[in-house]
C-alpha cells in the first residue's frame, strides 16, 4: 500500500517534507544513518533544483513500496549508497538491518564465506560456526555496491541465490532461505559491460528491475551552489564555526570545476576550507584544487564571473542542441532566445550541433 505520491513538476521543498513525514519522528536521517560522514551526507543528494535530477529522486518512494531488486547507477560520490538507504528507510524494512557489501572488497576465494557463512569444522581454523552477510540482513536490504567488481564465478554464485534467495552455508547439509531485499549499485555503464561479456546478462536482468540513476555534479551546474551552501551549514555547525559565508567569486569557482568525486568531493571541500580560512568569507583560494591553490593564479572577481558565465552558456548551448538533435531553431526556440542569437552563442563558442 502506497504511503505518498508526488507529482510532476517537483517542488525540492515538498518532496522533502513528504519523504520525512513518511519517515515520521523518529525515522529521519539520524535513525537511518549513525554519526559518521555519512549522517551530515544523509539526504544531501536531495539537495537540488534540476528537473532530471528530481525525476530520479522520485522514483525512491516508489521503489521503497515494492520488494523489487533495485539497481542504482552513477560515478562515484553522486550518493548510491545514499539512495539506497532512503530505499530502506522508506521501506516496510526500516526497523530490519541494513547490510552494506563492499563487492570489490571480498577476494573471489573468500565470496561463499562472506556471503554465505560457514559451520563450524567446515575448512581448517573454522573452530566456531560463522554467520554470512546474508543472514545477518536478514529481513532486511542486502545493499550491493559495486557489483560490477564481481568476478563471473562469484557472479554464477549470486545469480543462483537471487533466483530462488536459498543458500548453503560452507560445511552445512541443508539450504537456508533468506528473507532480504537486494539493491545493488555500480558506478560503471553495466551495459557495456554487458555487452563486454565483463558482468553476466542472466545476473544483470536479474537485479536490473527497478533502476534509479544518479546525476553527475557536472549534469547539475545549477545545483552547485545550494549544495554547497548545505554543506557550509553543516561543517559550520560541525566545528562550532558559525557565521562563515561564501564569497560571490568562491561561488563562480566552484561553479568552473569538473568536479571528478562529485557531491562527495564538494562536500569535502566545503569541509577542509571551513577549517582553513581565517575570517568571515571564505574565498576563491580556500577552495581551489591544489593544482591552482597559488593565490596568484585565482582570477579577480570580473575575470572569474566572465569564465563562469562563458562556461554556463557552452554547457547549455551544448545540452539544448543534444537534446533537439541540433536543431538550432528547436533549440532557440525552449531557450527563449532568437535564433540569430542562439546562432551567434553557438559560434562563439565553437559548438558542433551535432557532437
Amino acid at each position: 500500500m502506497a504511503d505518498d505520491c508526488v507529482l510532476c513538476p517537483l517542488r525540492p521543498e515538498e518532496l522533502r517534507q513528504r519523504i520525512a513525514r513518511i519517515l515520521g519522528p523518529d525515522g529521519g536521517e539520524a535513525a537511518a544513518i549513525k554519526d559518521g560522514p555519512n549522517r551530515e551526507l544523509s539526504f544531501a543528494s536531495f539537495v537540488g533544483t534540476d528537473k532530471n535530477f528530481l525525476c530520479e529522486i522520485a522514483k525512491i518512494p516508489l521503489a521503497a513500496r515494492c520488494d523489487c531488486e533495485v539497481l542504482i547507477t552513477g560515478e562515484t560520490g553522486t550518493g548510491k549508497e545514499l539512495c539506497a538507504r532512503a530505499v530502506h528507510q522508506l521501506g516496510r524494512r526500516r526497523r530490519l538491518p541494513f547490510v552494506c557489501v563492499d563487492c570489490g572488497a571480498l577476494p573471489d576465494p573468500l565470496f561463499e564465506n562472506e556471503m554465505f557463512g560457514h559451520e563450524r569444522g567446515a575448512f581448517t581454523d573454522a573452530r566456531h560456526a560463522q554467520k554470512g552477510l546474508v543472514a545477518i540482513a536478514e529481513g532486511g536490504t542486502l545493499f550491493l555496491d559495486e557489483i560490477d567488481s564481481l568476478s563471473l564465478r562469484a557472479q554464477s554464485k549470486l545469480l543462483r541465490f537471487l533466483e530462488d534467495r536459498t543458500y548453503k552455508p560452507l560445511g552445512a547439509e541443508k539450504f537456508a532461505r533468506a528473507n532480504v531485499r537486494i539493491v545493488a549499485a555500480s558506478n560503471r555503464d553495466l551495459d557495456r559491460e554487458v555487452e563486454n561479456k565483463a558482468f553476466r546478462r542472466d545476473l544483470f536482468f536479474r537485479i536490473n528491475v527497478l533502476r534509479i540513476h544518479m546525476r553527475p555534479l557536472r549534469e547539475r551546474s545549477g545545483d552547485i551552489a545550494p549544495l554547497a551552501q548545505y554543506f557550509l551549514r553543516l561543517s559550520c555547525d560541525e566545528m562550532g564555526r558559525t557565521g562563515k559565508v561564501l564569497a560571490p567569486s568562491t561561488l563562480h569557482l566552484l561553479e568552473c570545476l569538473d568536479w571528478p568525486g562529485n557531491v562527495r568531493e564538494l562536500y569535502n571541500i566545503i569541509r577542509r576550507a571551513v577549517v582553513f580560512s581565517e575570517g568571515r568569507q571564505i574565498l576563491a583560494v580556500h577552495i581551489a584544487p591544489a593544482a591552482t591553490c597559488d593565490p596568484i593564479a585565482i582570477p579577480n572577481f570580473r575575470k572569474a564571473r566572465a569564465e563562469a558565465l562563458d562556461a554556463f552558456e557552452r554547457r547549455y548551448a551544448k545540452a539544448m542542441l543534444r537534446k533537439h538533435g541540433g536543431n538550432i531553431t528547436r533549440a532557440a526556440r525552449e531557450a527563449g532566445k532568437d535564433r540569430r542569437a542562439f546562432g551567434r552563442l553557438v559560434k562563439r563558442h565553437n559548438i558542433n550541433p551535432f557532437e
